[in-house]
């Protein structure tokens, strides 16, 4: 977890603890039990009472033998309390392929121009008693209940769960002695105020504890994907063949098909923790295949984690920057509501936005920039140095890498005179290999920058110029190159000097220093990408 005053905790110091927040919980519901039911109590006690809420519920048929359920067995229901028709559907084990195969994209709404609703998850005790339930791995009562616990802290709602468990003041009395401190009216509230404190601190314990596929249902963590299209009339829907993928700290998935006119879905993968990146493209095909993209929302149904991965970039070819994918980075965002608009989602910028057409001064180009770097330093010498999300971020963000040596390109360009409106620095650095390629120079590093401009142009023919770039700072950052690139390669071609004027940061001889000392600095550093950025180019 991570405090608010930056206080962090490694993994293994988070499973201790909560190991030893479940133990303590195991005490406290086995003190002054009349018989005990089982290896857990806190278990026991929630079954019980989910069973008591059954029978209340005067809407659903009444299981004669729901006093003994099979809990290798129980699934979610196909709709739970509060649950509308809407929200996800979590099938048993048994569920077939085929099945499982038809369910991953279905339409939510008639109109494929009409906006997705993405339908707030129920937050009570027996929808996160079922998901807990449904979990196929786990074979005893201490392992759910353990789960549970580690669900409910995840998702804040351990001291709101654990008070409506001891709401039934009824079942309280029928399994507790009077002398049990659970029956403690003053203990009992001054435990689960301690408890509510909890919620200060952001736990990804269930995240990160279950990642085996087969622990979920067996077909994998059900995850809703909700596409936000602009308003007009020719961005709001395309032609073509249009799929998705979607990577987080555990995994990425392969490319889940969106069906034409979908703007809402559930595809079910294994768990792929905390996510970090979507990238979403299409074929190009059809009358009207280009598509404008406003941001992509994905949820996980389990523990309600939503991201938001702006856009705001059209996809296809003749317009734009000649893309047909986006490769878009994430942030979590809280309080996901009934129907989502737009102007209310936070918009991060992703490294495929635009950059802003107001040029920026040297001198904040340089702040940017040693800020950017210092914040690389602290997380190598701070954190786990093999959290990949947090590479991502730093690179790929909203003042990464990235978005800073794109305004180190773009300053003192000469773009009106060159290519007119269509300005991209991909544009340059290709003019550079072209120009390396023709004259013959054979050096390790003119032959390592035009080896590896060349992967990148062959790597993906659907990646756009500004995904180019992107791809080019990455990887010559992971190899340790970037910093020789720019002083032997670029800045003293006959590109920059007919590209660039004087003031540029690649013909002021302080400013080029500048900006190589602070490159040189990250080769200290061993940089780990996640596949979704690197396109497989080692």
């Amino acid at each position: 977890g991570e405090l608010g005053h930056s206080t962090q905790t490694s993994l293994v110091e988070e499973n201790t603890l909560i190991a030893s927040l479940c133990d303590l919980l195991e005490r406290i519901w086995s003190h002054g039990l009349h018989t005990k039911q089982g290896k857990s109590a806190l278990w026991s006690h929630l079954t019980n009472f989910q069973e008591l809420e059954e029978c209340n519920d005067t809407s659903k048929p009444i299981d004669p033998n729901f006093l003994t359920p099979d809990l290798s067995s129980v699934a979610l229901e196909t709709t739970p309390p509060a649950m509308t028709s809407s929200t996800i559907e979590l099938k048993s084990s048994s569920r077939s392929r085929s099945e499982t195969r038809t369910s991953n994209t279905r339409r939510l709404s008639e109109e494929c121009q009409q906006q997705p609703t993405l339908v707030p998850l129920p937050v009570t005790l027996e929808y996160d008693l079922r998901c807990v339930q449904a979990m196929t791995d786990i074979k005893t009562h201490i392992g759910y209940a353990r789960a549970f616990v580690r669900l409910s802290l995840e998702k804040k709602l351990l001291s709101k769960h654990l008070r409506t468990l001891l709401s039934d003041t009824a079942l309280l009395r029928s399994q507790y002695k009077r002398y049990a401190f659970l029956r403690c009216e003053e203990e009992k509230e001054q435990f689960l105020y301690h408890l509510l404190s909890l919620n200060a601190v952001d736990y990804n314990c269930f995240t990160n504890s279950y990642t085996n596929t087969s622990d979920f249902y067996c077909i994998g963590i059900p995850y809703r994907v909700a596409i936000f299209v602009a308003h007009r009339t020719n961005a709001a829907s395309t032609s073509a063949n249009c799929w998705i993928t979607v990577s987080g700290t555990l995994g990425e998935t392969q490319r889940v098909p969106i069906s034409k006119g979908i703007l809402e879905f559930v595809f079910h993968n294994k768990n792929l923790g905390l996510l970090t990146t979507v990238r979403i493209g299409h074929d190009n095909t059809g009358l009207s295949p280009k598509w404008m993209v406003e941001f992509i929302i994905v949820r996980n149904e389990i523990t309600g984690h939503a991201y938001n991965f702006p856009c705001g970039r059209w996809l296809g070819r003749g317009i734009d920057d000649d893309s047909t994918e986006r490769l878009l980075v994430g942030e979590r965002i809280e309080n996901v509501g009934e129907r989502i608009k737009i102007s209310t989602v936070p918009r991060v910028r992703s490294p495929s936005v635009p950059p802003p057409k107001r040029a920026l001064p040297a001198d904040d180009i340089q702040h940017m920039l040693g800020d950017c770097v210092n914040n690389i330093a602290k997380f190598y010498y701070r954190s786990s140095k093999e959290n990949i999300s947090s590479w991502t971020l730093l690179l790929c963000g909203e003042t990464g890498l990235v978005s800073c040596l794109e305004q180190v390109f773009l300053h003192g360009f000469k773009s009106s005179r060159i290519f007119g409106r269509n300005l991209y620095v991909w544009d340059f650095i290709a003019r550079v290999r072209e120009e390396k390629d023709s004259s013959g120079e054979a050096d390790d590093i003119s032959r390592y920058y035009c080896h590896l401009v060349t992967k990148i142009q062959n790597s993906s023919h659907s990646l756009g110029k500004d995904g180019r770039f992107q791809l080019f700072v990455c990887l010559g950052v992971r190899d340790h190159m970037l910093h020789c690139c720019l002083l032997s390669v670029i800045a003293p071609s006959r590109s920059t000097l007919e590209m660039y004027d004087e003031i540029s940061f690649f013909r002021d001889p302080y400013l080029l220093e500048y900006v190589a000392e602070m490159l040189q600095s990250l080769n200290n550093f061993d940089i780990i990408l996640e596949n979704s950025l690197t396109y497989s180019i080692s």
